[in-house]
């Protein structure tokens, strides 16, 4: 669901810029003035992890497409929604500048769509209202599953609203909303799986990491570094290698606008920001599309070897530099909370 800037006029582009960086600004105090210890490595191993995940988009059977995981839930879930919605614009912000995924322009509304609805929406009002005081497997799996379908179709829907009121595509609003939500509901039901698994591990291994969410949580038997270390090395099994077998299908919303407009791609927009963008992103993403710049001549197979080891180079330093841009700003906003 990441935009690109082809959807975006500069006036909402620039909106979403300037909202995201509020959150981003209101985050940072809430965070350094409730920071613990602990939750600065979470904050790091998590942000890899969840930048890892997102690599690996799976097929929606029948549809043609493929989704991938969002991640913002899980992060709300495990760090709360302030520290989750600066962890996961990390996660944005390295993808869009290193890797050229998503947009320069569009990242404001990347931050919002992605970070907002699961962290102050969904995990609030949805998740933690059925789970309450006395989590069990049924319940982690129910809320983690509603939670994640609301998120993300307020997420698909606000791509809608931000790509018609920029006024520079063709997308009509009612054929793209007609589309773009049933796919994404379609992928919120994956997510909510998923989530659900990765908060019944934490529960079943380190339950006091979901105090933000359960605060009657017990205090559990295995030490807080071996869940650390499942979630690094979780990063690196899925950046490293399972991101290999990602589906090859449009995702979910390069999907909507072909079923919309039979093309692959929106044109580009003609306006001067946009080109200055898209320059300035070019020269500085060194593994566009996660992988190597495509080699001149190479054999099929060489090539093949090429686009792996891209691959594998590309989740084990982005997760690298999502880890150290969160542990970063989690030891900035404690030592700022130190210094006040």
């Amino acid at each position: 669901m990441h935009m690109a800037d082809a959807l975006l006029s500069p006036a909402v582009g620039g909106t979403m810029l300037a909202a995201s960086a509020a959150a981003i600004s209101f985050c940072s105090k809430k965070v350094s003035a409730e920071m613990d210890s602990r939750k600065i490595p979470l904050m790091g191993v998590l942000g890899a992890f969840i930048f890892a995940a997102q690599m690996i988009n799976f097929t929606i059977p029948v549809t043609g497409s493929s989704g991938h995981l969002g991640g913002g839930l899980i992060l709300a879930i495990l760090l709360g929604p302030y520290a989750s919605f600066l962890t996961i614009a990390s996660v944005l912000v390295i993808q869009a500048f290193f890797f050229a995924d998503g947009g320069l322009l569009a990242l404001g509304c990347n931050i919002f769509n992605l970070g907002f609805f699961p962290a102050f929406v969904a995990y609030p009002l949805i998740y933690k209202t059925i789970v309450g005081g006395t989590p069990s497997r049924t319940r982690i799996t129910v809320a983690s599953v509603l939670a994640a379908v609301i998120g993300l179709q307020l997420g698909s829907f606000a791509v809608v609203v931000e790509t018609v009121a920029s006024g520079i595509s063709s997308l009509p609003f009612l054929t793209f909303a007609a589309i773009m939500q049933p796919i994404h509901l379609a992928i919120g039901i994956v997510e909510g799986l998923v989530t659900a698994s990765v908060i019944s591990f934490v529960f079943n291994a380190k339950p006091e990491i979901l105090r933000n969410a359960i605060p009657a949580s017990p205090t559990g038997h295995r030490p807080f570094r071996t869940t650390m270390l499942a979630f690094l090395a979780a990063a690196i099994i899925t950046g490293g290698i399972i991101s290999w077998f990602a589906s090859k299908n449009p995702d979910g919303l390069e999907w909507a606008i072909i079923k919309v407009t039979g093309q692959s791609e929106m044109k580009g927009s003609e306006q001067r920001v946009h080109a200055a963008l898209a320059s300035f992103q070019d020269k500085v993403a060194f593994l566009p599309d996660y992988s190597f710049r495509k080699p001149q001549e190479k054999s099929d197979q060489k090539m093949r070897e090429a686009t792996r080891l891209g691959t594998s180079v590309a989740g084990l330093v982005g997760g690298t530099l999502t880890l150290g841009l969160s542990l970063g700003i989690g030891f900035l906003l404690k030592r700022r909370n130190r210094i006040a």
